[in-house]
């Protein structure tokens, strides 16, 4: 299925190999969709706040970051999954999913009011790889290439959730230009979690 234009970014590689590139690159084979939902499978339970229980976490996975879910969303010419790794096609580091379509959420709704948008739905990277020293690469990389995403559909604002107790990712959204601009709620398989609503304003479609 066609979707629009995505961004790629070529970079110094965050791996032990001193010689190799780093590359973030949207996702269009449907045959990768394990090897992504493998990193969120490792990667969602380390995001999660500390008093998430274990039962609620495997019900989250179970029943959102399937294989199956990540063929869905590749297939969805409305979303973007993009994913960071060594060339040449080395081991999937981080990913990230967008979605380019407007919020039904009420709470995000009501202080996310221009439009159109896009939302950075999710965006993980391993844990060896995340923001610091060398490894920033792969981090900053995919969320340069989701804002860029957004920005290529003419997109003229770009927002995302993050829990209010994961201080290192409001910290790292900060850095890459995101504001709070209000809070909304998260059900974690009935555990009601409190997430900020985040969001960056981008240059105006052309007309």
């Amino acid at each position: 299925m066609l979707k629009g234009p995505t961004s790629s970014a070529i970079l110094p590689s965050v791996s032990q190999d001193p010689t190799a590139t780093l590359v973030v690159e949207p996702v269009h084979d449907v045959a990768l969709a394990d090897a992504v939902s493998a990193v969120a499978q490792e990667t969602f339970p380390l995001a999660c706040p500390p008093h998430s229980s274990p039962a609620d976490i495997a019900e989250h996975l179970a029943n959102n970051l399937r294989p199956q879910d990540f063929r869905d969303y590749i297939d969805d010419p409305d979303a973007d999954v993009l994913i960071a790794r060594p060339l040449p096609e080395g081991p999937i580091l981080g990913y990230a999913l967008v979605f380019h379509r407007d919020p039904t959420d009420d709470d995000v709704r009501a202080v996310i009011t221009r439009r159109p948008v896009s939302e950075v739905s999710k965006m993980y990277v391993l844990p060896d790889h995340h923001a610091r020293g060398r490894s920033q690469s792969a981090s900053r990389a995919l969320m340069t290439a989701a804002i860029d995403s957004a920005r290529a559909r003419g997109r003229v604002q770009v927002w995302l959730g993050v829990n209010q107790e994961n201080r290192r990712a409001q910290r790292f959204y900060a850095k890459m230009g995101f504001h709070r601009v209000g809070v909304k709620t998260f059900s974690l398989n009935g555990s009601i979690e409190h997430d900020y609503v985040l969001a960056q304003d981008l240059s105006s479609p052309a007309l």
